[in-house]
C-alpha cells in the first residue's frame, strides 16, 4: 500500500512490469493541464510591473507616487515601502492559501478537473474586477478571487501532471507546470513592457490580459480525461482503466491498475485525510512535502525577485523602460532553466539539482549583499558597469533556482504522499507556499528598506539551511512509481525510524493492526 501500511510484499515488486508509450493523447492533456502554471507565473511577473508604473501609483497610491519622484531626499532602498502596496500583492496570496483546503474536497471527491475548471472561472472573474477597479476595495477584491483561481490550480495541477506521467518521466511531465509558470512570468514581463508606454490606462491592460490563459484553461478543461488515479478514488474502476490504457498506449496496464486499486483501497479506509497525515508513519511526507520545501522554496528569495524585479532594478537606479527591460531578462533566464531541468532531472535526479544550485544561490546573494554594501544606498544612480553586474548574477541566480527550488518545490511534493492523503498533503503544500509567498510579499519590501542589503544575506543563510536539510533528509525519487515511494522511506537512514511495519505495529500478511 502507498503509504508503507499494508502487504508490501504483493506490490513492491510490480513496478518493473508496467509498461507504457507517449501518446497524443497523454501529451494533449498534460499540456492542457499546465497552463495552471501560467495563472500562477502572470500574477508573479505582471505584479511586480504595474505597482512600478506611474499611472498606476498616481490612482491608487499617491504618496508612493510623490515619495518615487523624491529620489534624491530619501535612502533609495526605502522608495516602495508602503505596506498597502504590498498588501495588493500578497492579499492573492493570503486568499490562494485559504482556497486550498476547499481544493482539497473538490479534488478528492469531484476529481483534479474539477478543481482546475473551478480555478480557471474565479481566476477570469478576479482578472476582469482587477482590469476595472476604481479604488483599492476593488483592486483587492479582485486580488483575491486571482487567489482563490490559483488556490485551486496550484492545488490540483501538479497532482494532475504527476498522476498522468509514467514513473520514468515524471520529473520531465510534471515540470510542465513549472515551465508555464516561466513562461507566464516571461510573457508578463513582455506585457508591462508594452503596457508601460500607454498612457494612462496601461496598467489596466496588463492586469486584464490575465484573461487569456484563464480562458483558455476553462476551455481546455472541459475536455481534459481525469486521471485514472482519481477515477479509481471515485470508485469508477472501469472508466479508470480505459482512460489509463489510453494514456498508456497499451492494454497491458494490470500491473499499473493493480497497485492504483491497492492504493485507492486503503485510501478509502482513510475518513479524515488532514489527520492521518499527521501519523507516525506519515511523517516523512508532513516534514519534507508539507512543510519544509514549499517554505523553503520562498525561503530562497526567488519570487521576492519575480515580485519586486521591475521595483528593485528601478530603486537600483534603472530607469522605468529599462527596468521592465532588465525584469524581462531573468523571465527568460526563468524559461530556460526550466527547459534545463525538465530535459535533465529524470537522469540526474532530484538531489543532484537541489545541491548544485543550492551553492551557486548561496553565492550569488552574498555577491549582491556585498555590491550593494560597497555601491549603493547613498541617492546616487549606480555606475551603468555596477547595474549590469547585479543583472548577470540575478540570471545566474533565476538559472540556479529555475532549474532547482522552482520545477522540484511542486515536483517532490506531488510524487511523495500516498493516495489516502494526497489530495490533503498537497492542500498542505499550497497553504505554506502560500503563507511564506504572502509573507515574504509583505516584508520584502520593509525590509529592504529597513535591513538594506542585510537582506540577501538572510536568504543566503536561508539557503544554507535548504541545502542541508536536502542533502540530510530527501532521499533519490527518480523513477520511482508514484504509488512505491513508501518504501524509500522504509529504507532512510532517518525515516526508517517512523515508516517501518515494526514501528507503526502493522502485520503485512493481513494488515490488522497489532
Amino acid at each position: 500500500m502507498a503509504g508503507g501500511g499494508f502487504d508490501d510484499k504483493s506490490r513492491g515488486a510490480r513496478a518493473h512490469l508496467y509498461e507504457y508509450k507517449i501518446t497524443s493523447y497523454f501529451v494533449c492533456s498534460c499540456i492542457v493541464a499546465a497552463i495552471g502554471g501560467s495563472l500562477f507565473g502572470y500574477d508573479l511577473g505582471i505584479s511586480g510591473g504595474v505597482t512600478s508604473m506611474d499611472d498606476f501609483l498616481k490612482i491608487f497610491f499617491p504618496e508612493v507616487y510623490k515619495r518615487k519622484q523624491e529620489h534624491l531626499k530619501e535612502t533609495d532602498y526605502c522608495k516602495y515601502d508602503n505596506q498597502i502596496l504590498t498588501l495588493f500583492t500578497s492579499s492573492l496570496y493570503f486568499a490562494a492559501l485559504i482556497s486550498a483546503f476547499g481544493a482539497s474536497h473538490i479534488t478528492r471527491k469531484k476529481g483534479r478537473k474539477a478543481s482546475i475548471l473551478c480555478g480557471a472561472v474565479s481566476f477570469f472573474v478576479g482578472a476582469v474586477l482587477n482590469a476595472a477597479a476604481k479604488n483599492i476595495a476593488m483592486l483587492i477584491i479582485g486580488r483575491c478571487l486571482l487567489g482563490f483561481g490559483i488556490g485551486f490550480s496550484n492545488q490540483a495541477v501538479p497532482l494532475y501532471l504527476s498522476e498522468m506521467a509514467p514513473a520514468k518521466i515524471r520529473g520531465a511531465v510534471n515540470q510542465l507546470f513549472q515551465l508555464s509558470t516561466c513562461l507566464g512570468v516571461l510573457i508578463a514581463n513582455f506585457v508591462n513592457y508594452g503596457t508601460a508606454k500607454i498612457h494612462p490606462w496601461g496598467w489596466r491592460l496588463s492586469l486584464g490580459i490575465a484573461t487569456i490563459p484563464a480562458m483558455f484553461m476553462f476551455i481546455g478543461g472541459l475536455f481534459l480525461p481525469e486521471t485514472p488515479n482519481s477515477l479509481v478514488e471515485q470508485g469508477k474502476l472501469e472508466k479508470a482503466r480505459q482512460v489509463l490504457e489510453k494514456v498508456r498506449g497499451t492494454t497491458r496496464v494490470d500491473a499499473e491498475f493493480a497497485d492504483l486499486v491497492d492504493a485507492s483501497n486503503a485510501a478509502r479506509a482513510i475518513k479524515h485525510p488532514f489527520r492521518n497525515l499527521l501519523s507516525r508513519k506519515n511523517r516523512p511526507q508532513l516534514v519534507i512535502g508539507a512543510l519544509a520545501i514549499p517554505a523553503f522554496q520562498q525561503l530562497s528569495g526567488m519570487n521576492s525577485i519575480l515580485f519586486y524585479s521591475p521595483v528593485i532594478f528601478q530603486s537600483l537606479g534603472f530607469g522605468s523602460g529599462a527596468a521592465l527591460y532588465s525584469s524581462a531578462i531573468t523571465g527568460g533566464a526563468l524559461v530556460v532553466a526550466a527547459l534545463i531541468s525538465m530535459t535533465f532531472v529524470d537522469k540526474f535526479g532530484r538531489r543532484a539539482f537541489f545541491l548544485e544550485a543550492g551553492v551557486e544561490m548561496i553565492c550569488v546573494m552574498v555577491a549582491v549583499a556585498i555590491t550593494l554594501a560597497l555601491k549603493f544606498g547613498q541617492g546616487v544612480i549606480l555606475p551603468k558597469g555596477i547595474g549590469i553586474f547585479l543583472v548577470i548574477i540575478i540570471c545566474i541566480f533565476v538559472l540556479a533556482y529555475g532549474r532547482s527550488w522552482g520545477p522540484l518545490g511542486w515536483l517532490v511534493p506531488s510524487e511523495i504522499f500516498p493516495l489516502e492523503t494526497r489530495s490533503a498533503g498537497q492542500s498542505m503544500v499550497v497553504c505554506v507556499n502560500m503563507i511564506f509567498t504572502s509573507l515574504i510579499a509583505q516584508c520584502f519590501l520593509v525590509s529592504l528598506c529597513h535591513l538594506k542589503y542585510g537582506v540577501f544575506l538572510l536568504f543566503a543563510g536561508f539557503i544554507i539551511i535548504m541545502t542541508c536539510f536536502i542533502y540530510f533528509l530527501l532521499p533519490e525519487t527518480k523513477q520511482v512509481p508514484i504509488e512505491e515511494i513508501y518504501l524509500l522511506w522504509e529504507k532512510h537512514w532517518f525515516w526508517k525510524r517512523y515508516c517501518s511495519s515494526e514501528e507503526n505495529g502493522i502485520e503485512l500478511k493481513n494488515g490488522d493492526k497489532v
